[in-house]
């Protein structure tokens, strides 16, 4: 018999689940550690656990034992079929597990198994759509630094290269520029020193910045700009009918609205889950008959 079900949503820098009972009804919310799959199957097993175990703190119950529990989850990494069979044999005894990728649990959260497409926009970016018929597709998500075009990491990086010309004097300075100078050392060599360990997390929360100066400055609004360009080609991409509706989600899906393409803003919906909750409803399926 199963007591509960933890949907799981989880990548490089944190994992969230959500806890309900087999009926639908919520139990609890909690945290965790990264437990995208290239950081270690046991780790992502420990992290989703660890979060699990918070969740059920959360709501005053104790940890059930596993073979109650049934989960689902979205995690990063799974498109590594090795990884992803990998970390499904290292159940530790729940009594079902579902695994997908992060994107689909994001399209079954977003539109509640409904037909429809996202666009995930946060550090990297990625598209997927459901499609009437039952098939799916992805579009996007080929990773940091070769793709993710309008994710933070993307945007930051450009910001980055903008600020190397203003500092040659090949462009003018501005506010902005002077922001993220700041934020990169202040000063040429220092900068340089931060170009050869700058992360993906380091480039994205230079987006911060860009997004803080985009109404007062011409370059950062024309890099959003550029990006909103860029959304609407994963959108083409996705449904190229333009029938389905899309959820942006992600840090920075609400924040790139402005920076548009009139036609795409007339098919944003707004998402009626997240990822946890996309992962609830592919384990609630894959307990059908």
């Amino acid at each position: 018999m199963i007591d509960y079900l933890i949907g799981a949503d989880g990548g490089g820098s944190g994992t969230r689940v959500r806890v309900a009972t087999p009926d639908g009804a919520p139990v609890a919310e909690g945290s965790g550690g990264p437990s995208g799959l290239l950081h270690g199957i046991q780790k992502a097993w420990d992290a989703v656990e660890g979060a699990a175990a918070g969740a059920f703190a959360t709501a005053g119950i104790a940890v059930p034992p596993r073979e109650r529990v049934a989960i689902g989850l979205g995690l990063a990494g799974v498109h590594n079929k090795q990884w992803a069979a990998d970390f499904v044999a290292a159940n530790p005894g729940y009594a079902a597990v579902a695994l997908e990728t992060d994107a689909y649990t994001t399209v079954l959260g977003a539109h509640d198994g409904a037909p429809g497409a996202i666009i995930a926009l946060g550090t990297g970016s990625v598209g997927e759509i459901l499609c009437a018929d039952g098939t799916r597709r992805e579009v996007g998500g080929w990773g940091f630094p070769a793709g993710d075009e309008a994710g933070g990491a993307w945007l930051g990086m450009r910001a980055v290269n903008h600020i190397q010309q203003v500092i040659d004097g090949r462009v003018a300075g501005s506010a902005f520029a002077a922001a993220v100078i700041d934020a990169c050392g202040g000063q040429r060599d220092r900068i340089q020193v931060w170009l050869a360990s700058a992360s993906q997390t380091q480039y994205a929360q230079i987006a911060r910045i860009v997004l803080q100066h985009a109404e007062s400055n011409d370059t950062a609004r024309g890099l959003m700009t550029d990006a909103g360009a860029q959304v609407a080609l994963i959108a083409q991409a996705l449904d190229v009918t333009g029938t389905l509706p899309i959820a942006l989600c992600g840090g920075l899906g609400e924040p790139m609205r402005p920076y548009l393409p009139a036609g795409l803003l007339q098919r944003i919906v707004a998402p009626q889950g997240d990822s946890a909750a996309g992962a609830l409803r592919l384990i609630r399926q894959s307990l059908q008959p």
